[in-house]
């Protein structure tokens, strides 16, 4: 283990020497939208103390856990946040001009899409609830506040049907003169392709990608780089952000310092044209570490 850890870091130190000699200076500019998991730990402190801590760009409430696989059955999983308190968090966050999405999917077993019509219910389901729809008799956990847009973190089951979820999603868009009302992004894992989520990303609409560089044993640290400049080359179209743990204590072989991601940032990934900044995960352990905190310092 002790070999294998070294041998990692080792080959990071070697692409930041390459990337290093290779430009005069690197490249302050373009260090884009920085992202953060919300809803998976109660002693992450509200959403609005985490948009108060001037850190994020965009938060992400995690998860809408269940859907698809029992016909009409939705489960909406923060961790035990008092629901009642988001609404008028997310509108207090958007208020300082912060994104606020409603992730679907996670790392539980309870979700898929087996038919088309799962997929058209599933979008009712967040067009009614959660963003900008309004339908008697529904019922909205957030009360008015309407969110930003939908992550597809598609961590288990099929690919079936995520490609209609995002047409139907995205359609809503055209009654709003080219403001974009509902926002798609997809959290992926590490090695491309994600077979779980090509077909959807194959749709053209997404756009941000979030990369993630954790929970996944097929990308390990000698090749972790070139699969995200790869993911950027496939989907020019979309931003593509790096996606990190902010603590050792969730994947001990994935996590990267904030020093030296700011410096891949810097030399490396500013360098791609559709780079669009870094994804945390999660704000539990941001809170605990100050990894983001240091990533901006």
């Amino acid at each position: 283990m002790a070999l294998r850890r070294h041998a990692a870091l080792l080959s990071l130190a070697v692409v930041l020497l390459f990337a290093g000699l290779a430009a005069a200076s690197p490249t302050s500019q373009n260090t884009g939208d920085t992202v953060i998991f919300w809803g998976r730990n109660k002693d992450e402190g509200s959403l609005r103390e985490a948009c108060d801590t001037g850190l994020y760009t965009t938060v992400i409430i995690s998860f809408l856990s269940a859907f698809g696989y029992k016909p009409g059955y939705y489960k909406l999983d923060i961790s035990g946040h008092p629901v009642s308190a988001v609404g008028p968090d997310i509108k207090y966050c958007q208020s300082k001009g912060i994104l606020i999405l409603l992730a679907i999917g996670g790392q539980g077993g309870e979700y898929s899409l087996p038919t088309p019509q799962a997929a058209v219910e599933l979008n009712d389901h967040l067009w009614y609830s959660y963003l900008g729809g309004h339908r008697n008799g529904v019922y909205r956990p957030f009360g008015d506040a309407i969110v930003n847009g939908i992550d597809f973190f598609i961590d288990q089951g099929g690919r079936e049907n995520y490609n209609k979820l995002a047409k139907l999603l995205y359609a809503h868009n055209k009654d709003y003169r080219g403001t974009v009302r509902v926002m798609l992004t997809a959290t992926t894992r590490c090695e491309y392709p994600d077979h779980r989520l090509d077909e959807a990303l194959a749709t053209g609409l997404f756009h941000r990608i979030h990369v993630k560089k954790f929970s996944d044993g097929r990308c390990p640290a000698s090749s972790w780089i070139q699969s995200f400049q790869k993911w950027a080359k496939m989907y020019p179209q979309s931003r593509v952000l790096v996606g990190v743990v902010a603590s050792r204590e969730v994947d001990r072989e994935a996590y990267i310092s904030p020093e030296d991601l700011k410096k891949l940032m810097q030399y490396v990934f500013s360098k791609l044209p559709n780079f669009g900044g870094v994804m945390v995960w999660d704000r539990f352990y941001d809170k605990k570490t100050g990894f983001t905190g240091r990533l901006r310092a």
